[in-house]
């Protein structure tokens, strides 16, 4: 079925002349990367290519090749469209009206289908990745631009390849990227390592309120945070991940505050845990071991929903390795 469908993207793809690629709002890396690899391959191949982020593209990702190609919104007449790396359409934020997508490329489990083509690979690392896999077999030559940009986006969403859904396969995509002229190093620095003084300001607000509960951790950002932290984005400045990495663990949220009364929610778990349901039970989605939804309501009343319904997946979690202990226990007693 797979290479069913990419071949229908193929003749998709090469018989386009004008292609729009969207993304998601609060553009992460892969969001981007997969973005730039593809606008800068159809463009290479000589397609009028519009890339719209609705939020446009955060200042630590500007150093891609491509990036100012960028725009908000485009009005511009295309034939084909192209959705990279959404679970769902409202999360590229409204930018193609009532339009549905022709193409839809991405890696999220909880991915709607919503498009006339849909090449949705769970498995995959990074919705960059599946591009460098099948930018080649589609005729489109992968350059150290491309190549860039794609493993800024393998690199963002494995977290420096450090995922539970790392495989031999994505590293070796990873090499044959930087065969193609990727700079490795300077990409993980870039996406992984490097912050802006406001960026660490923000972070420190966010510290400073941490609460945990047994095996769960989580604080939140307010607008207020951002302000005055002179910070520009309307993200956590991905201080999630650095969340995921206390240690005793399992579970790790932070709560955004967003204009119009919404607020922005992280879910990162370690291996064997789904968030991803949790997530999807407020109209979100994403990966078993990192997800997020958008909820209306205000912090505390968002907050409070929240952490009892992550709360009960902890639970059940503990419960379920708890009996299975019993049986592995009640096992050896059997065999002495």
């Amino acid at each position: 079925m797979t290479s069913e469908i990419s071949q229908a993207i193929n003749e998709a793809l090469t018989n386009a002349k004008r292609v729009l690629i969207v993304s998601h709002i609060r553009p992460d890396g892969d969001a981007i990367g997969a973005t730039l690899g593809l606008g800068l391959a159809l463009q290479a191949a000589g397609k009028t290519v519009h890339m719209v982020l609705a939020d446009g593209l955060p200042r630590s990702f500007r150093f891609l090749k491509g990036g100012s190609a960028v725009h908000h919104r485009s009005s511009a007449e295309i034939d084909l469209s192209v959705v990279l790396d959404c679970s769902d359409l409202l999360r590229t934020g409204g930018v193609l009206g009532d339009r549905q997508p022709d193409i839809n490329i991405d890696h999220h489990i909880t991915n709607l289908n919503f498009a006339r083509l849909n090449l949705v690979m769970p498995g995959a690392v990074a919705t960059s990745a599946i591009l460098a896999d099948f930018l080649p077999e589609w005729g489109f030559k992968i350059d150290k631009d491309i190549a860039n940009a794609l493993l800024t986006g393998v690199v963002s969403d494995t977290i420096g390849f450090r995922t539970s859904n790392v495989t031999a396969h994505a590293l070796y995509l990873a090499a044959n990227l930087v065969e193609s002229g990727a700079d490795l190093p300077e990409l993980y620095n870039q996406a992984l390592v490097r912050r802006s003084y406001e960026a660490a300001i923000y972070w420190g607000q966010g510290l400073s309120r941490l609460n945990r509960k047994d095996r769960l951790i989580w604080t939140s950002l307010t607008l207020e945070d951002r302000l005055k932290a002179g910070y520009t984005g309307n993200d956590d400045a991905d201080m999630i991940n650095m969340l995921s990495t206390v240690d005793d663990m399992d579970i790790s949220v932070i709560f955004v505050e967003q204009k119009e009364g919404r607020v922005k929610v992280s879910w990162r778990a370690q291996p064997g845990i789904d968030v991803s349901q949790v997530a999807f039970q407020f109209g979100g989605g994403g990966h078993a071991a990192a997800s997020g939804a958008e909820i209306q309501g205000s912090l505390e009343e968002v907050q409070e929903k929240v952490l009892q319904a992550t709360f009960t997946i902890l639970e059940s979690h503990s419960n379920h390795k708890n009996a299975n202990k019993n049986t592995l226990a009640s096992i050896s007693t059997q065999g002495i």
